[in-house]
């Protein structure tokens, strides 16, 4: 029925209609985000990273935050995990939280802003401080027309720099991505760009990272290239808000890590049989970030389980995604991730297309799959279950939606391998 209405009603009066709502619910919360520093954070990958990891030096400075991001919501010392499968909330939902977080007496917010909400205007009536840009690589193309589209919604986020009422402005841009002139060429009193390459040093260690800053050597148990970019992004941004390099240092040192993004499931076996291999949940979803994800483990023997994209969209992306998971994968298991209306073996032939050079396994049933990974595993492999990362629901047909945790249901999963393998002991 909404897409019979859609098509049906002009786009400029739906435009409207979002434009109006985005408007009036500033205008019904009093325009809050005058009385915060907004942090815009936006790009196609390390988004969510990025904003944890400003949230951290921002904390760890003794700043009051609030986040609302693909995975979760937080104001204050509260939080709750994002269950919308929406990374920006539109309509009303993003000025209430602007409205709590002020009323929470917080000094700053962080969002992050996606094309997808651009497009609903979502991102219109907040007077941002600081945007902060990770990269640009083909995504949503199917949903924006075009590459071209998806970049200017992405810069359209960018350009309400010029219309912030707020005294400063400032820019953080990527300096390495090829999008990085015409975001560096938005309007804004102060700007930055960050690249790993301006690091005095950096190293991509067993243990994580290991970098040089400004004379200070820094570590963290993130992950790949990829994570050393998120960091620097944040650095750069906590450094115009004069925050200490020690500080950041301390706060990157102790932390744990994010969940959904190359996030290490473990469980403490009884008995003699141990875990001996790793298995990873990352939500990587484009060619590009799972080719990154794959790179960082790149002297491991990698069983990876994949659905591919959502259904009824980015169809052209599945046999690239083939092609990669082929060269870099030992075993390959493609499963269920968000069919939506389509067919979901139709997802699954798309990917397997671009897998010439070695056979894949097709299980429908996500958690079989997973189960089946952790069954082949032998001991210094790694396990990456990719797509989903803390997604809530695995979406069905007419928005019908299981509730889905990769991480719990592979723990529970390596929890019953190895009760079975100490029983079988014994």
């Amino acid at each position: 029925m909404l897409r019979l209405i859609k098509k049906i009603i002009p786009k400029t009066i739906f435009s409207f209609y979002h434009l109006f709502l985005s408007w009036f619910g500033a205008l019904w919360y009093g325009f809050p985000s005058k009385k915060l520093h907004i942090v815009g954070i936006t790009g196609t990958k390390g988004k969510t990273t990025t904003v944890e990891l400003a949230n951290l030096f921002l904390e760890a400075a003794g700043y009051t935050t609030a986040i609302a991001g693909t995975l979760r919501f937080k104001i204050a010392g509260a939080s709750e995990r994002n269950n919308l499968k929406m990374t920006m909330p539109g309509r009303f939902f993003i000025q209430r939280f602007l409205r709590k977080a002020v009323s929470a007496k917080c000094q700053y917010a962080i969002i992050e802003m996606s094309s997808e909400g651009a497009k609903q205007f979502r991102h219109c009536f907040i007077d941002i401080d600081t945007i902060i840009f990770t990269n640009l690589s083909p995504e949503h193309i199917e949903s924006h027309g075009s590459y071209e589209k998806y970049k200017q919604a992405k810069l359209s986020i960018a350009k309400t720099l010029g219309n912030s009422k707020k005294t400063k402005t400032r820019i953080v841009v990527n300096k390495d991505d090829v999008a990085a002139e015409e975001f560096l060429a938005i309007k804004a009193d102060e700007k930055y760009g960050y690249s790993i390459k301006s690091l005095d040093s950096y190293a991509l260690t067993h243990n994580g990272l290991e970098f040089t800053a400004a004379g200070t050597k820094m570590e963290s148990g993130l992950r790949g290239e990829f994570n050393l970019y998120n960091i620097v992004a944040a650095i750069t941004f906590a450094q115009t808000q004069g925050i200490e390099l020690q500080v950041i240092k301390k706060a990157l040192r102790e932390f744990g890590g994010i969940r959904g993004r190359v996030e290490y499931v473990t469980v403490k076996a009884e008995g003699e049989k141990k875990q001996n291999f790793d298995v990873i949940i990352d939500y990587a979803h484009t060619p590009n970030s799972l080719k990154q994800l794959y790179a960082a483990f790149d002297t491991r023997q990698k069983i990876c389980v994949l659905g591919g994209t959502g259904g009824g969209r980015d169809t052209w992306k599945r046999p690239e995604m083939g092609r990669i998971v082929a060269k870099h994968c030992k075993e390959i298991i493609l499963t269920n991730e968000d069919p939506y209306d389509e067919d979901p073996k139709k997802i699954i032939f798309d990917i397997a297309a671009g897998i010439t050079n070695k056979k894949a396994q097709i299980i429908l049933d996500r958690r079989e799959a997973i189960r089946n990974a952790i069954q082949k595993a032998r001991e210094n492999d790694v396990i990456l279950i990719t797509g989903k990362g803390t997604d809530p629901y695995i979406m069905g047909p007419e928005n019908s939606k299981i509730e889905w945790d990769d991480a719990a249901v592979a723990r529970e999963e390596l929890s019953l391998f190895f009760s079975k393998q100490n029983l079988e002991q014994h």
